[in-house]
């Protein structure tokens, strides 16, 4: 008998405090459209979106928020796990036009897991 969880995989993604606003207007629920980017990056580890947040979105923005978040395996099976650099830094590339229908197999909420500021 397989458990729920068989059915999701755990994903994780470093936000600033722009997209943290707007991930708390969609309640937590959904990632908002992808403006300048073409492509969402979810990464397949905390670690990883620790990584992501010191050396890309603190620096810029000066915080950052780490998101966990269960994604069902059968729409995520229809992209392939990209190598970042590294075996750790694994992550999806999903195009920006499919994010509506990645959001819409979320399973339950959007976990902000950390928070990190600049010292500066």
């Amino acid at each position: 008998m397989s458990q729920p969880d068989d059915d999701t995989a755990t994903l994780f993604r470093a936000i600033g405090p722009e997209e943290f606003r707007l991930v708390e207007q969609l309640g937590f629920r959904a990632f908002p459209p992808r403006v300048e980017q073409k492509i969402f990056y979810p990464v397949l580890t905390e670690e990883f979106a620790v990584k992501i947040a010191h050396e890309w979105i603190v620096r810029a923005a000066g915080a950052a928020y780490i998101t966990r978040f269960k994604v069902r395996r059968v729409f995520l099976s229809r992209y392939p796990i990209e190598n970042a650099g590294g075996k750790d830094l694994q992550e999806y590339w999903i195009p920006a036009e499919d994010l509506p229908e990645f959001n819409q197999n979320i399973v339950g909420p959007i976990e902000v897991i950390r928070h990190f500021r600049s010292a500066g």
